[in-house]
């Protein structure tokens, strides 16, 4: 059945299906499997070295977190950059605003810092006023975009900084968005043109969804819908799970991502085609993985819990398909290339190569992790994935990434910035 040929009820079923960690863990096991039994064109797993990874991943835990007091992935980690605790910070700006107010601004500055964490290139930097250091790729945008939703860039109400509503965001001049990050011809940003252009479409999806983002189109309405819907107060047992979050982002956003990836027109944002993945109905033949919004989700968990909101089932959010972790299994020989001239060409996100080694990323993650706790001596309460990734995973795979190839990734992939 091609996508064309669904009715709508089926494209439907499909899409909700795809939008779930898992469809996005099963299908990549059956990716896993398969390539274990030699049957991938391109990739071939040696399990000898998934202790080679665990070491790794354990040495860059313990010399980050040496108390093994590991928090989780999240854009917040980024803000920390320096050493310099800006949350207290926008703490002191939101001081005597209640619980569900304060949420309300630290959830609309993790979703606009996390969908401005595209890709920066190698040559773009930004020099922190306040401080005077200097920071580059993802702690130096998160930086930059911390200033930039202080200083209210993202707000219509020049009265109420500490907001991104759907008013500002349409009317977000890329020309605002270079100055804040500091761009210049001396300074170039990869995809500055494609982070407005993707603020902008968030401004219309959440102008076009009052139900979930409220009247002004806020990115902090999901929180109302979530954990508020009959008050603005937090109940007292208020309780949330993981997948919830995730499900309420790929509902209302799926839209505003630059992929064209759908079936019978309902876009299904980071999810590919590969010709070997079985599924149900209109479903088949397609993978998702959802890493930016997933990343969007790690990266929300605080900022609820903050408002206190007990945040359960962390686990069912999967790893982050990204080359820092791709490339972790990559450099440390757990993935193998049949063919080693493959690193030579440029590869586009939908590539079966690419899809497939996303998805042995995820699927080898889980593995990767009950490998780390066991030789930490921690479980799965202790150790979740969320703090695996963070220990971790992201860091062992950028610093094998740094001494190996001066930060590029070991594949080169034509991207806009949203899958990798």
């Amino acid at each position: 059945m091609t996508a064309g040929t669904v009715s709508h009820a089926q494209a439907e079923r499909a899409a909700e299906i795809l939008r779930t960690t898992q469809a996005i863990r099963e299908r990549s096991g059956q990716l896993l499997a398969r390539a274990r039994r030699g049957e991938s064109q391109w990739w071939s797993v040696n399990d000898e070295r998934i202790a080679d990874a665990s070491h790794a991943v354990v040495a860059a835990t313990k010399e980050r977190y040496p108390k093994l007091h590991v928090p989780f992935h999240s854009r917040w980690r980024h803000f920390e950059a320096g050493g310099i605790d800006r949350k207290a910070e926008l703490d002191r700006l939101l001081k005597g605003q209640d619980a569900t107010l304060r949420a309300h601004a630290m959830i609309d500055l993790t979703v606009i810092s996390v969908l401005l964490d595209a890709g920066a290139g190698p040559d773009w930097k930004y020099v922190e006023p306040a401080s005077g250091k200097t920071f580059t790729r993802s702690e130096g945008l998160a930086v930059a975009s911390f200033h930039a939703f202080v200083g209210g860039l993202f707000s219509s109400d020049k009265d109420r900084p500490l907001q991104a509503d759907s008013a500002g965001l349409r009317a977000l001049v890329t020309d605002h968005l270079a100055a804040v990050f500091q761009v210049s011809d001396s300074n170039p940003m990869v995809g500055l043109e494609g982070r407005a252009i993707l603020l902008h479409r968030l401004g219309e999806a959440m102008s076009e969804q009052p139900e979930a983002f409220g009247d002004d189109g806020r990115p902090a309405g999901l929180f109302d819908m979530l954990v508020t819907p009959h008050g603005s107060q937090v109940p007292n047992t208020a309780d949330l799970a993981a997948h919830d979050i995730l499900s309420q982002l790929l509902m209302t956003l799926s839209g505003i991502w630059p992929s064209d990836n759908s079936i019978g027109g309902i876009a299904l944002g980071d999810c590919w085609r590969h010709a070997a993945v079985r599924g149900e109905g209109a479903s088949d033949g397609w993978i998702p993985f959802h890493k930016l919004s997933q990343w969007l989700t790690y990266s929300l968990l605080e900022p609820f819990a903050w408002a206190g909101v007990n945040v359960r089932g962390l686990d069912a959010l999967t790893g982050l398909p990204e080359y820092r972790n791709g490339g972790l299994l990559i450099d440390t020989g757990v993935l193998v290339l049949k063919d080693p001239a493959l690193t030579a060409a440029v590869w586009r996100p939908g590539d079966e190569l690419i899809v497939e080694w996303r998805a042995l990323t995820v699927a080898l993650l889980d593995e990767l992790a009950t490998h780390v706790r066991r030789e930490l001596g921690l479980d799965e309460q202790h150790l979740p994935l969320a703090r695996v990734l963070e220990g971790g995973t992201w860091a062992a795979g950028r610093a094998l990434s740094q001494r190996l190839r001066g930060g590029l990734p070991p594949l080169t992939i034509a991207s806009d910035g949203t899958v990798f």
